[in-house]
């Protein structure tokens, strides 16, 4: 609740403008019943025509201004309810944002979507109908029920039982809905990640023809969505008629009492309708609160799992500022590092250690799930080392701050992505300040200036969400052109030039040779032709590191290599000895 007060005091003028008029509102209400009383005791009884229309007048006037203070009041808790949504959101995305990738892994992503959007649009819904009933509907039923004491004590004596008998009712469907709505919000957690999935893969799916079998098992989750959903809804449906039959209950007994006064001329009439009426406002008060009291439960679980996500600490912390003076010729060295993700069992790297110069290309390969990616993204501090140092120009990287990582390194990623806007917004993420002609000099390294120039609008091409009215090498072009721009002393490629042909890694390989001397280029790669003008060459093999130095001391020295590089090149042998 802490993160939700917050915005109350934000917002505390709506915060009690809300509450306030809709007590105004009802105030009118608990008025209305009294006027038509006086009119059947008074104006119907005397046949007093002037009376009953002047009292019909006041009934209009009265909801006229009970209408104003809806209206206002609506406004108001709208206002504090949409500003707190919006402030809830914009600290969700902060917060992420700070969060380390083992904290998103951790959480996941489709959990961090919904909570975005689904429970904080029902903080939302709650925020809004808390302002306007939370003070309205109690107001209403023990003010009713004072309105009856003043009417007649003794029939009054029927709401001190029935109240507290319907206040049990809601109090104790809340208390068994409550879990439950966690429950289903936990389901529906389930179902977005299940949709994200299917939509993300949706062409891998096609192409294996697993369509059937995806349906199937959203369908499975869906299901118990649906079967969660249905066992809350079975035992929040009891609220409205419980409700109803001790109200009418409540009625008759009203009528009776009022009957028995009336023919004894001890209770008007009127007095009776009054009555009537005041046990029908708390009827439908009551309602109201049941439904407030569903929808409060179903906004606290789910502020509950937004403060959970504010909640969670990233595992990182950085340095406001810089303390150590950089080293003169070394940019890279891991000294024994080792990496056990968040959950897992066992190391994904292994007591690795190298080091690499300013100016060096750095070539890393291995087997699938050999620990390739694990490695290089511990240079830019995507993940912590659980044992040994990474250090970055002569210290360790826990040492830097976080813009001076950002500055220093440029990491391209195993899959491209690319945002919606245009192929310039998407260049300027590596450097806003960057000008035209440090784009198209990018562009032109990373091999992607011709395709560029061939669109209509050139850097103003419009680029679709993730890129998908490219091909898959227009993709990776850009993204390396995007880490580029930003001019990095530390350029990571982690596999970013597997959708390109021979023919244009080549070249793209020779570009990356014209960097400035003072960079140093990491190459994730599964083709030894990628990585052969290396300076150093990492071989990984399970998370271990089983060779290191040059393409031809590794094809004598290193088993790994050789395999991969033979694996590779056998069949070009073996068609130039066939054609020979």
């Amino acid at each position: 609740m802490k993160y939700l007060l917050s915005y109350f005091r934000k917002y505390r003028r709506e915060s009690i403008i809300a509450p306030l008029f809709k007590m105004l509102e009802a105030m009118f209400d608990l008025l209305v019943p009294l006027v038509v009383a006086n009119i059947i005791n008074t104006g119907i009884a005397a046949r007093d025509t002037g009376y009953i229309l002047g009292q019909c007048g006041l009934l209009i006037l009265m909801a006229l201004i009970g209408l104003a203070c809806s209206f206002t009041a609506q406004y108001f808790a709208a206002r504090a309810a949409i500003g707190t949504a919006t402030g809830l959101r914009h600290q969700l995305m902060a917060h992420i944002q700070k969060l380390s990738f083992t904290e998103l892994d951790t959480i996941g992503v489709s959990t961090l979507i919904t909570r975005m959007t689904a429970d904080v649009n029902q903080v939302q819904n709650g925020v809004n109908m808390f302002l306007r009933l939370f003070l309205r509907s109690p107001f209403i039923v023990i003010g009713a029920m004072v309105m009856a004491f003043t009417v007649d004590a003794g029939a009054a004596l029927i709401f001190l039982i029935a109240i507290p008998v319907l206040s049990v009712i809601v109090f104790g469907v809340m208390k068994l809905t409550s879990p439950m709505y966690k429950q289903v919000q936990q389901k529906l957690d389930a179902v977005t990640g299940a949709t994200r999935e299917n939509l993300t893969g949706v062409r891998v799916v096609r192409a294996f023809g697993r369509e059937a079998a995806e349906a199937e098992r959203f369908a499975q989750l869906n299901g118990e969505l649906n079967a969660a959903q249905l066992r809350v809804g079975r035992i929040a449906a009891l609220m409205n008629p419980l409700t109803y039959v001790v109200v009418n209950l409540a009625l008759i007994a009203i009528l009776c009492v009022g009957a028995d006064k009336v023919n004894n001329s001890t209770l008007l009439s009127g007095d009776v309708v009054a009555l009537v009426n005041y046990m029908s406002q708390i009827l439908v008060e009551l309602v109201k609160l049941a439904n407030l009291i569903v929808l409060l439960t179903r906004a606290v679980a789910s502020l509950g799992r937004v403060a959970s996500v504010l909640d969670a600490e990233t595992s990182m912390t950085y340095p406001e500022k810089s303390a150590q003076a950089d080293s003169a010729d070394e940019a890279v060295r891991f000294d024994h590092v080792s990496l056990t993700y968040s959950g897992a069992g066992d190391e994904s790297i292994t007591d690795i250690s190298f080091r690499a110069l300013k100016g060096q290309t750095i070539g890393v390969i291995g087997g699938t799930g050999s620990g390739k990616s694990t490695l290089v993204n511990l240079i830019p501090r995507f993940y912590d080392a659980t044992k040994g140092t990474v250090s970055l120009m002569g210290r360790p990287v826990t040492d830097w701050t976080h813009d001076e990582l950002r500055d220093r390194i440029a990491v391209v990623m195993q899959r491209a992505q690319l945002f919606k806007g245009t192929i310039r917004s998407n260049l300027l993420y590596g450097d806003t300040a960057a000008t035209d002609e440090m784009l198209w000099e990018a562009l032109e390294t990373a091999q992607a200036a011709e395709f560029v120039r061939q669109k209509p609008g050139q850097l103003d091409e419009v680029v679709e969400q993730g890129g998908r009215n490219l091909s898959g090498g227009q993709k990776q072009r850009l993204t390396i052109a995007r880490a580029l721009v930003s001019r990095p002393d530390i350029l990571i490629l982690d596999d970013s030039a597997s959708a390109l042909d021979y023919a244009t890694d080549a070249a793209l390989r020779r570009a990356l040779r014209h960097l400035p001397e003072t960079t140093t280029t990491f190459i994730v790669s599964q083709r030894t032709s990628s990585l052969q003008h290396a300076d150093q060459i990492l071989v990984l093999d399970d998370g271990e590191l089983v060779g290191c130095g040059t393409h031809e001391a590794l094809m004598e020295s290193c088993e790994v290599y050789r395999e991969i590089h033979e694996s590779q090149f056998r069949n070009d042998h073996a068609k130039g000895g066939a054609q020979a």
